[in-house]
């Protein structure tokens, strides 16, 4: 299927921006795909990692092209840019754990060779009991300190994926070793597209112009603006301003920064400018965001 016909997502399965400022995203199978009638059509993600845990049921599951049906227990990887489309059956249990582009690439950094599982677009039944019990435990450990705040909380959800990826490494080294190296990206686009998310992550709070990217990828700006529109749904500019959001709303929350302090470090020059900027973009003020988080964490945790 071309590029331009394969919708781009935001989130599992929607165009909706991530709930939470968390570099993290994890919920249930059921949560999502039931209000889908268990379908997620074929998609594609400009800057997600999706790791999908089938713990009871079973998937049809289209990626990269293939069609294959699977049973539970399984661990599927679903690297960003691959298409991907799933048709659950009834009542499958599981959870999907969604990776933001900066946090896989503190786990490239941190893990090495180990975290190239992630570039690898797969479905691994588990089948191994130690290896399936193991996985279970660390996908219920994720989804338990997700959905329930507390101190500690960003480093925990980090050292539990690092584990889960040392695990899923080793799922997947007998075929990794009998496949070669993961595919390159398929055209020159992409290979663009990848090169300006990493700028993008190395200089977002220096707040550089688009023609600036655009000079250090060698193509113009009206360029880099047409494969971001196509390839991620969003202009360049878009994708620059949505890692200043999200690292914004990381430093709101988990930081005792004041607004003024975190403007001048995502490189506003005044924070007035970083106000009308968050406002604009999150639909309300940076101290409206930081005291309502402040009293959604106060909140007696109930039943998920």
């Amino acid at each position: 299927m071309p590029d331009s016909l394969v919708p781009v997502f935001k989130l599992y399965g929607e165009t909706r921006q991530w709930p939470t400022p968390d570099l993290l995203h994890c919920e249930s199978i059921p949560e999502r795909s039931q209000r889908h009638d268990w379908h997620i059509r074929a998609h594609r993600h400009a800057d997600l990692h999706h790791l999908l845990h089938l713990s009871a049921g079973g998937v049809r599951l289209e990626l990269e092209g293939g069609s294959r049906a699977f049973d539970a227990p399984l661990l599927i990887v679903v690297p960003a840019m691959s298409i991907h489309g799933f048709r659950f059956s009834p009542n499958t249990e599981g959870h999907i754990v969604t990776l933001s582009r900066p946090l896989v690439e503190g786990l490239q950094q941190r893990l090495g060779d180990q975290a190239g599982v992630l570039a690898r677009p797969e479905a691994h039944p588990l089948t191994a009991p130690r290896q399936r019990e193991r996985i279970a435990t660390l996908i219920g450990q994720i989804d338990d300190e997700y959905r329930h705040p507390a101190p500690g909380r960003r480093r925990l959800l980090e050292a539990l994926m690092e584990a889960l990826i040392v695990e899923a490494a080793r799922l997947a080294a007998p075929a990794a070793a009998t496949q070669g190296p993961a595919p390159r990206q398929r055209d020159e686009a992409r290979t663009h597209l990848q090169a300006y998310q990493t700028l993008i992550e190395a200089h977002y709070a220096e707040q550089p112009g688009i023609e600036w990217f655009a000079e250090r990828l060698g193509i113009t700006s009206a360029h880099l603006n047409l494969l971001c529109r196509r390839l991620a749904g969003r202009s360049a500019l878009q994708l620059l301003h949505e890692r200043l959001l999200l690292e914004a709303k990381r430093q709101l929350i988990y930081t005792n920064l004041t607004v003024g302090e975190v403007a001048d470090g995502l490189g506003f020059s005044e924070p007035a400018y970083f106000t009308r900027f968050f406002k604009r973009l999150a639909g309300t003020p940076p101290r409206d965001f930081r005291r309502h988080q402040t009293e959604r964490e106060e909140e007696p945790s109930g039943t998920p």
